[in-house]
């Protein structure tokens, strides 16, 4: 597996990386063995960059990594990402905080559900408006310090609190939204623009269109009832058939490649700068395996010409979010 360096820290992670928030939920009911199955078959491919949050599961997916690594003394094989911000009560959530305080309290819970002495990149999952990012940052700056945190990170930012954050302490990395159908990260004056001036990686989280974009979903019943992708626009009634449409465009392009369209779909991200590292998320062993080999994929200027042509910015039918998801997003 190929690594890519995120920020000038000296953060490497593999160019492509898992996340693993499905193995807790959202995704349907997870299956344990094929949990573990998938994680170490993660660790055989190189895959080592996985990504979770203190949010998913309410701990849960914290608590499945640090115990998968532990028991098999793997906590040196692997970059791991969390991330805080978002406060939930019975499951769900209800707002998000970034206090120099709570800042503190999330980065001791998440070590504890972890086992780790140290979290090797920090995200603020969300930016907190009634918080200015400089005393958020700060307060994060301060476990960096403390050697509870080697690196820090934001998630859904814009361009402008990235660069006030950036003046408080080096930032490695943003996580945001990117794929073919979601490109709004490409605009004049964007957070992909800001990345690469200031030196920052930029990790693409739902690179696959949340499995839209691999033609594995042909029809909305193909989805559990506890699938929260029913709660997406894109996937209501109204713009499934017109996006489906985007996907057989993938699809004859990944044939001429002789590659899936999965893979397809990330080699394009890794076209897009070498600070870019993807972050499909799955459960499943065949899926990883399909993800991991998008490094192999190289694809011509004809090529990139071609996809750019038939997906362009704004391609995709509804937004990414709801109306209350999309509110949760510094713009």
């Amino acid at each position: 597996m190929e690594s890519r360096a995120l920020g000038n820290g000296g953060l490497r992670v593999s160019a492509i990386g898992l996340g693993v928030m499905g193995m807790s939920e959202f995704y349907g009911k997870p299956d344990e063995a094929e949990n573990e199955a998938t994680l170490a078959r993660a660790v055989e491919l190189g895959v080592t960059f996985w990504d979770t949050a203190d949010a998913y599961g309410s701990g849960h997916n914290e608590e499945l990594i640090g115990r998968f690594l532990a028991e098999r003394g793997w906590r040196d094989r692997v970059v791991l990402a969390t991330k805080f911000g978002f406060v939930r009560e019975g499951g769900r959530a209800v707002g998000i905080c970034g206090t120099p305080e709570y800042v503190r309290s999330a980065c001791d819970g998440s070590l504890a559900r972890l086992g780790f002495d140290a979290i090797d990149l920090y995200y603020q999952h969300r930016v907190d408006p009634q918080v200015p990012i400089e005393d958020t940052v700060g307060a994060m700056a301060l476990l960096v310090k403390a050697g509870k945190v080697r690196h820090l990170g934001l998630s859904e930012v814009s361009a402008e609190s990235l660069r006030r954050a950036h003046a408080v302490h080096p930032i490695a990395a943003v996580q945001s939204e990117y794929s073919l159908w979601s490109r709004d990260p490409e605009l004049p004056g964007g957070i992909l623009g800001a990345c690469r001036a200031l030196g920052v990686g930029f990790v693409p989280y739902s690179p696959l269109g949340r499995g839209f974009l691999t033609g594995k979903v042909k029809r909305l019943e193909d989805l559990g009832e506890d699938d929260f992708r029913h709660t997406t626009p894109r996937f209501a009634r109204e713009n499934f058939a017109r996006n489906l449409r985007l996907v057989a465009e993938v699809e004859a392009i990944a044939s001429d490649k002789r590659c899936s369209p999965g893979q397809l779909v990330l080699a394009w991200l890794l076209a897009q700068g070498d600070f870019i590292a993807p972050i499909p998320g799955t459960k499943r062993r065949k899926y990883l395996d399909d993800n991991a080999g998008a490094v192999a994929v190289r694809l011509s200027a004809a090529d990139l010409a071609r996809i750019d042509a038939v997906l362009p910015p704004g391609a995709a039918a509804g937004e990414r979010y709801s109306e209350l998801g999309m509110s949760l997003t510094n713009r």
